[in-house]
């Protein structure tokens, strides 16, 4: 039923590519700690980089919980869900962290998203990921759900920021620059969004 990959490649890579959406989970170290689970779409957000490292824009929103267990210690699972066609879901079980706009790969990570302005969405960071453990499974009890189209809701609300109105946003907002079990989370202010 459950197959391991070695790499990210071939029909993994065509199907993990294809998906319109995939949903992220951290979590702190501490045993208490609050769980993070995430929806992430917006056709042209996600890149396989190489066989083993995949990366997704992370856009402003109301919380930066990945972001901060990213920091702390960097445990991410990432799955996909084959709402159309046969049934599968995909995990990569890995190793991320957040590359923010002021650090020198910013330019080149962000090369890898062609077919997205991220500007209307407020690019806080590039979330990178380096797989330890590529797994199937059968996904037989996943629904069949259609994609129509992606929201233009986000990008419609967050074209009206700049860079310092987004910064006097996040400020208000009380899961940003630390999370919901007080971890440091999105640094700010933001730095300029890079030329």
């Amino acid at each position: 039923m459950g197959k391991t990959y070695e790499r990210i490649d071939g029909r993994l890579r065509t199907f993990i590519e294809a998906q319109p959406l995939f949903f992220t989970a951290t979590a702190p170290l501490a045993g208490d700690g609050t769980i993070n689970l995430s929806p992430k779409g917006l056709t042209g957000s996600f890149a396989v980089l190489d066989e083993l490292t995949v990366a997704y824009l992370d856009f402003a929103g109301s919380h930066a919980e990945t972001i901060a267990h990213l920091r702390e210690n960097g445990r991410i699972t990432l799955m996909w869900c084959a709402f159309q066609g046969g049934p599968n879901i995909v995990r990569v079980h890995g190793h991320g962290e957040p590359v923010f706009r002021d650090d020198p790969r910013f330019g080149e990570l962000l090369a890898h998203f062609p077919d997205i302005d991220p500007t209307p969405h407020g690019l806080r960071a590039i979330i990178v990921v380096t797989a330890d453990l590529i797994r199937d499974s059968c996904g037989y009890a996943v629904p069949f759900m259609s994609y129509d189209e992606d929201r233009d809701v986000h990008a419609k609300r967050f074209a009206r920021e700049d860079d310092a109105s987004l910064d006097a946003y996040f400020g208000k907002k009380e899961h940003i620059a630390t999370s919901i079990d007080g971890l440091p989370g999105l640094p700010l202010p933001l730095p300029p969004t890079p030329a």
